[in-house]
């Protein structure tokens, strides 16, 4: 299992303390507020708005939540002005980092982010300088348990997905972002409710990291994680899975 993977299920596994909930809800809530003021208030006609809307209910965010970010995107309820800024990367090792980040305040996050990287072994970089080691993708991740490889294959691949991969405990299915809504409602309506389905960044190749220099790229991430104003952190790393469960716990 690549390092983006199996660092992505560990999230998955912490964010079930209620701090890290808490969290969770506050990203999903401003995404769902950015989606509505780019692209307005219906989620029938706005496949941003309604991926996040998705997303959010699967994560059991109130629906009044819901309703009040879409009302103060829209500009029905008066709202934070959120700007939705990128920053790229050096971790330790040479991996590249990208981090998608939504502030009410640039000039308090800029220099954050800037001080997590060169706190935790790395640097910020100029824009540009890792992006284009992204592609942006649809990803829909399926619990394996209880479910039939070739049915799931069968099922994404006719509906659009570009790639199935097993990542151990689950089933990774990659797709364009256009053909995105399409491969995971027909996955719904088989019966098959993904554990999470994502516009994501995928990396087009990893960096080997271990040692030292893993621990110290792990606790970069786990830092711009947990900062406020961060939505999403993406890298290009590989390491042993066991070295990674050890290190967290």
């Amino acid at each position: 299992m690549s390092g983006h993977s199996k660092w992505s299920t560990i999230k998955r596994k912490k964010e079930k303390n209620d701090a890290q909930r808490g969290r969770i809800f506050t990203k999903l809530v401003k995404e769902i507020t950015i989606a509505a003021r780019e692209g307005g208030g219906n989620v029938n006609v706005n496949a941003r708005l309604r991926t996040a809307v998705l997303t959010s209910r699967a994560e059991n965010v109130p629906q009044a939540n819901i309703d009040r970010a879409i009302a103060r995107g829209t500009g029905e309820l008066e709202g934070i002005m959120y700007e939705e800024l990128t920053y790229e990367g050096y971790g330790p090792g040479g991996v590249a980092v990208l981090i998608e980040a939504v502030t009410d305040n640039k000039n308090r996050t800029t220099p954050e982010i800037r001080h997590a990287f060169s706190k935790n072994g790395g640097n910020i970089g100029d824009t540009g300088c890792v992006a284009w080691m992204f592609d942006q993708k649809g990803l829909i991740v399926v619990n394996k348990e209880g479910q039939d490889e070739d049915e799931i294959m069968m099922i994404a691949l006719d509906a659009g997905a570009e790639d199935i991969q097993d990542e151990g405990d689950t089933f990774d299915v990659f797709t364009s972002p256009s053909e995105f809504e399409s491969v995971r409602s027909q996955l719904i309506e088989n019966g098959i409710e993904p554990l999470r389905a994502e516009i994501s960044r995928i990396p087009q190749s990893t960096v080997a990291i271990e040692g030292q220099e893993a621990e110290q790229l792990l606790r970069l991430l786990e830092v711009l994680e947990e900062h406020d104003d961060v939505q999403n952190v993406y890298a290009n790393f590989d390491m042993d899975d066991k070295v990674l469960e050890e290190m967290n716990g």
